[in-house]
């Protein structure tokens, strides 16, 4: 027998559906345009963003790649915008080791 705990599945579908429409919303596309630059009908992200469905694993990472992230990305609630983090650790990697720890001394200051 499989048992599976039905509050921890439910909190999992909630913080699908929400991370999705989070994202999506930072991205600034509405849900028709996501499913269609998906592949998908125009209720395809509704579906996700109400509850109604839930995308499957490979959908899932497609939806990944089309927010620019990681699927451990995804799941990092701490991070509010991924992408944008993303991008900024893209930009970071290419700077020598001066200009790093210049940034980092400025991430530093503007924390305090």
């Amino acid at each position: 027998m499989v048992y599976h705990d039905i509050e921890v599945v439910y909190l999992y579908e909630e913080f699908v559906k929400n991370r999705i429409t989070q994202l999506r919303l930072q991205k600034g596309v509405s849900e028709y345009q996501m499913g269609y630059d998906l592949g998908h009908s125009r209720g395809y992200v509704y579906n996700i963003s109400s509850g109604k469905s839930l995308p499957p694993m490979s959908e899932f990472f497609a939806i990944c790649e089309y927010f620019g992230i990681t699927p451990a990305e995804f799941f990092d609630d701490e991070n509010p915008n991924p992408e944008l983090v993303q991008k900024a650790l893209n930009e970071l990697k290419k700077l020598d080791d001066s200009d790093l720890r210049f940034v980092l001394n400025l991430i530093s200051r503007m924390l305090k």
